[in-house]
């Protein structure tokens, strides 16, 4: 099964999971987007109001100041891959529960391995928790630590940033300096930059390959 395939038989099973009470209220599943080859991988919390209509990860105001961070980095939302640590919205946007990051855990690591990142970006606190638990995000946003066999930058989530206007410059900087980060992962991981492609086919719409 190729990596593509993997990634949508995740998202199919997403779709349909009872794992735990937060299926009760979800419209759409939100399982994540982006190329299944791709370098940076972003893990926010959960689905807000309007990713549970949609079934896309980050496509309100924060999803806006997303893509905004990523342009100053000099990348594409196209260009990573997006998604949360759990992958149906918490009720009034409340912060997930134990059982509830749990029930998720297993897609997650899944799409992990199969993306193999050099670069595996947490926006937010649980999403941080999951790779440096105990870890004060105040304290380690913007710094590059290799946790197992991956490089993780934890960051401020973008939506915090839109609520406190204070931490705004701080995700503004650790962003930009994503391409200098990048350079070291790939380095540290032994991968050599990306050569250009010329005469690349056209990429496949996310949507056709089921990826939410």
């Amino acid at each position: 099964m190729s990596a593509e395939e993997t990634l949508a038989q995740i998202a199919k099973e997403v779709a349909v999971c009872k794992k735990c009470i937060l299926h009760e209220s979800r419209n759409k599943s939100v399982p994540g987007e982006g190329p299944a080859n791709a370098e940076i991988m972003l893990i926010g919390e959960g689905p807000g109001f309007y990713e549970n209509e949609q079934g896309r990860p980050f496509v309100g105001a924060s999803g806006k100041f997303l893509s905004e961070l990523l342009a100053g980095a000099g990348l594409k939302r196209e260009e990573v891959f997006i998604c949360n640590v759990v992958k149906c919205r918490p009720p009034a946007n409340r912060d997930p529960l134990p059982d509830e990051l749990s029930a998720c855990n297993e897609y997650l690591d899944r799409q992990i391995e199969t993306i193999n990142p050099s670069i595996i970006i947490t926006l937010g606190r649980f999403s941080m928790g999951k790779f440096m638990q105990g870890a004060k995000i105040t304290q380690v946003h913007g710094q590059m630590r290799k946790v197992g066999e991956r490089f993780v930058i934890p960051m401020f989530h973008p939506a915090a940033a839109l609520h406190q206007a204070a931490l705004k410059p701080a995700l503004l900087a650790d962003f930009a300096k994503l391409p200098e980060l990048l350079n070291e992962a790939r380095a540290g991981l032994g991968r050599s930059t990306p050569a250009p492609k010329k005469n690349e086919a056209p990429k496949e719409d996310p949507k056709q390959l089921n990826l939410f």
